[in-house]
């Protein structure tokens, strides 16, 4: 239990917008319920019987002062277009406020990580970046695999690392994050690979046939799997010994007992409980950065500094501004004075 760090307020409360009947969603939502109960956290499941319900529920939560974090449950839409031309999922994303994007998944968020710019405030730097939660459950997962990162420097460099899938929940910004703590990351989409290097460096692989899935998988030390279909199967005869395999998909994209004939392989099936666990470290932070009252009163602070500093810092046109007012109201003077 974690109550204590709400002293003099009410636990976070996050809320979950489910409006479909995925089995995945509605096991992920179960879990988000029972382990925010069991920690302290407050948790209220808000079921939408349409999917065209969504926008406006999430409107609603994103309004109401007693919510600090919001989820929505996809897919809903799945690749249906909106008005905005994007998909109507990327569109519900990138509508949750900041403030309350317990997913890490909004536009403001998103652009950070593959900026990686990882403070909300610089250069204060006080108020950290919210990141996707299941890319950085796999993170928390490979940092406790033995030689994954290193001690030292806490980073990938010199790992080689393939990403199965480039969604846009999951696939595109586990890449990045990987390549932010310095791996070589291959992510490997249907239709093309692109290489993400630290540093911000991305380019797409030529189509001569010399980078290939099967390529990428041999050379990494770790491989990541999120094809969301029952029918996909990575091949075990592109694993090496001693690679890390994790699978995020709601299916198994392996054959587990061939994989593990393969010496030295360390196998994680699922990581839906850690990412859980992610998902209350972002509500807590966005708690901490957002909406406790310690964290509204030195909001206003600034705001009040600002006001004062802009006042006291008269733009270099503010003189001409008053000069050409002075001189327009004498003109329009003089011209009534003839008349």
């Amino acid at each position: 239990m974690i109550t204590s760090r709400w002293l003099g307020s009410d636990a976070p409360l996050l809320v979950g917008l489910l409006a479909n009947h995925d089995p995945a969603a509605e096991k992920y939502a179960e879990w988000t319920g029972r382990a925010c109960r069991a920690d302290g956290l407050r948790y209220e499941l808000r079921r939408l019987d349409h999917p065209l319900q969504v926008e406006a529920a999430l409107r609603d939560a994103n309004d109401d002062p007693r919510v600090h974090g919001i989820i929505v449950y996809y897919p809903i839409f799945g690749t249906e277009e909106t008005f905005s031309g994007q998909g109507h999922d990327d569109y519900l994303r990138d509508s949750v406020d900041h403030k309350c994007d317990v997913e890490g998944l909004c536009h403001t968020y998103r652009t950070n990580l593959f900026r990686n710019v990882r403070y909300m405030d610089p250069p204060r730097n006080l108020q950290k970046c919210l990141l996707p939660c299941t890319p950085l459950a796999v993170l928390k997962i490979l940092a406790q695999c033995p030689g994954c990162y290193e001690e030292a420097s806490g980073s990938m460099q010199g790992k080689v690392v393939t990403v199965i899938n480039r969604s846009e929940v999951v696939g595109r910004p586990l890449a990045a994050m990987l390549a932010n703590d310095g791996a070589d990351v291959y992510s490997v989409d249907i239709n093309s690979i692109y290489r993400f290097r630290s540093g911000g460096r991305l380019e797409k692989c030529t189509d001569d046939g010399t980078v290939t899935p099967e390529t990428c998988v041999k050379q990494s030390s770790v491989v990541i799997t999120g094809v969301p279909t029952k029918s996909y199967r990575l091949p075990t005869s592109w694993i090496q010994p001693n690679t890390i395999v994790i699978n995020v998909a709601s299916y198994k994209n392996v054959d587990e007992d061939e994989l593990l004939h393969i010496p030295g392989v360390i196998y994680i099936p699922m990581v839906g409980k850690v990412t859980v666990a992610m998902l209350e470290r972002n509500l807590v932070r966005l708690f901490e950065n957002f909406h406790h009252p310690k964290a509204k009163l030195l909001q206003q602070q600034r705001e009040l500094q600002q006001q004062q500093q802009q006042g006291a810092q008269q733009p270099w046109y503010a003189a001409i501004q008053v000069y050409t007012a002075v001189a327009v109201t004498a003109l329009l003077a003089m011209q009534l004075l003839r008349k």
